[in-house]
């Protein structure tokens, strides 16, 4: 992949200092990285939506578009409630198909926010991945709540 950075400076990868304090969140800062399919539009090329599509509904698709955040074209995470960034140029007339590719890429590789706290906090089993990839690895089997330490329930409760 060529040596490509984001506007902010960030190679794909890296890992953010902090958030910032503006109204909208993204990707970029809920896991700290980039990936490189938010760079490199031939990632994504050969990505076919109709063999991605869960239980072939390729209607849940039409939900799915080009947007912008931060004036950069994006596409709306759903399971993370999040942007992702769009870094690379997109053929006109093509947005939503390519926003479709980069976010179905996403979710693929497990690579959205709310797959990775579904890790830990799934309460039943259900595929890790979701139906977006085909033998992905089941999660939520053995749920725990967690436990905090040095805490007692107040008197009364």
């Amino acid at each position: 992949m060529p040596d490509q950075t984001s506007p902010a400076g960030q190679r794909p990868g890296e890992a953010q200092p902090r958030l910032t304090t503006r109204m909208g969140i993204d990707t970029e800062e809920l896991t700290g990285r980039t990936f490189p399919y938010q760079f490199d539009r031939s990632l994504v090329d050969d990505v076919d939506l109709v063999a991605a599509t869960p239980g072939q509904d390729i209607n849940w698709l039409e939900d799915i578009h080009l947007m912008y955040e931060d004036g950069v074209p994006a596409v709306f995470d759903r399971y993370t409630n999040a942007f992702l960034k769009i870094h690379f140029e997109i053929p006109a007339g093509r947005e939503d198909e390519y926003a479709r590719k980069v976010l179905i890429t996403h979710l693929r590789e497990g690579n959205s926010y709310g797959i990775w706290l579904k890790r830990r906090h799934a309460k039943f089993p259900q595929p890790e991945l979701g139906p977006w990839r085909a033998g992905s690895p089941t999660t939520g089997d053995h749920w725990q709540p967690a436990v905090q330490t040095d805490w007692a329930r107040p008197d009364g409760h």
